[in-house]
């Protein structure tokens, strides 16, 4: 007769595997990628290196793994900010707030799965949540875009720029400290793309004070 877990087995062996996330997420946390080594990460999530490896077989699996759900929970916190608001363009403020509020509430680990060098084994799935970024983006604008609260344009060009504006100025070597007023970095980088998407400036500053970033963690 074949083996079948029991459910109490699949709940601990997937408690584990979420341990082990937590557990390379904040080594990355403080340290960036480099940080998140095999034995440091077993021994937080309380397990021998042995185990952690049956989990995944080296460090380009778990970096990877981690990737994925970051990109899996940062991609789902956005959706939720969007769907939350009135209008297209509210919606458009809303997920440019969000996503610069928790770069620079999370900001090493940001620049961890963003920018920072890394191996090239793990372009691939940095690159994928890089697009998945973009892709929120872009159909946030084609939506603003097709109700005419936006001027014709490239959705996915314009939301690889608008990108790489939030990234630069969150995370680059030339981003603003960020120990300053979170708040007006924040304001200021929305207020900038929504200009550059064809806002207004008075209607952009009216919907950057009526936006308020969630508290999310």
């Amino acid at each position: 007769m074949p083996y079948r877990r029991t459910e109490n087995v699949s709940r601990r062996l997937a408690a584990r595997h979420a341990a082990i996330i937590a557990a390379a997420r904040h080594a990355a946390s403080e340290g960036g990628m480099a940080a998140v080594q095999i034995a440091p990460v077993a021994e937080r999530a309380g397990i021998a290196a042995g185990t952690l490896y049956r989990y995944f077989p080296g460090k380009t699996d778990l970096v990877a793994a981690l990737i994925a759900q970051i990109s899996e929970r940062e991609i789902g916190v956005l959706r939720r900010a969007a769907a939350a608001a009135p209008g297209p363009l509210s919606a458009m403020a809303a997920a440019i707030m969000t996503f610069a509020a928790r770069a620079l509430r999370h900001r090493r680990l940001a620049f961890a799965v963003i920018a920072e060098p890394i191996d090239a084994e793990l372009e691939l799935p940095r690159l994928s949540f890089r697009r998945a970024l973009a892709a929120e983006f872009a159909a946030l604008i084609a939506a603003a875009v097709t109700d005419r609260h936006l001027p014709e344009q490239d959705a996915a060009i314009s939301a690889a720029a608008l990108l790489g504006l939030l990234v630069e100025g969150l995370v680059g070597p030339l981003a603003p400290d960020a120990a300053g007023d979170e708040r007006e970095i924040v304001q200021s980088l929305t207020l900038l793309g929504l200009r550059a998407l064809g806002v207004a400036d008075a209607r952009a500053r009216g919907l950057v004070v009526q936006i308020t970033a969630p508290a999310e963690p």
